[in-house]
């Protein structure tokens, strides 16, 4: 009985054991799936902004079907025109370049003129 008894024991002991090991993990397994979602939720957050400019040819220009000015506030470190191209590829560009500054001002005389 008394080898019995003990046999019984040395099995909860491992059963509560297991138990634990696998609470353990499952709790650093939430805490790895939230770390790891919250660099996405942060970024999210985010604007779809420059880090730097590219260097562009002259030819770029017959290729530009939009462009939209960032503002270096809020979330954008840098001031920038992002351009969309006809391949639909974005581009950015530095705002203080003679014909980027030329091009704006030329888009805001025609919204200007249509009012």
């Amino acid at each position: 009985m008394k080898i019995a008894l003990n046999n019984s024991l040395s099995f909860l002991a491992a059963y509560m054991e297991t138990q634990h090991s696998i609470m353990k993990f499952q709790v650093l397994f939430l805490l790895l799936l939230l770390a790891c979602m919250y660099p996405s939720v942060a970024q999210g957050t985010y604007e779809n902004c420059c880090l730097k400019y590219a260097s562009v040819k002259k030819g770029i220009r017959n290729h530009i079907m939009s462009f939209r000015v960032q503002e270096n506030d809020g979330g954008c470190n840098i001031p920038a025109v992002v351009l969309k191209l006809k391949n639909s590829k974005e581009i950015c560009i530095d705002p203080r370049l003679a014909w980027v500054k030329q091009m704006i001002l030329k888009k805001s005389e025609k919204n200007t003129g249509k009012m």
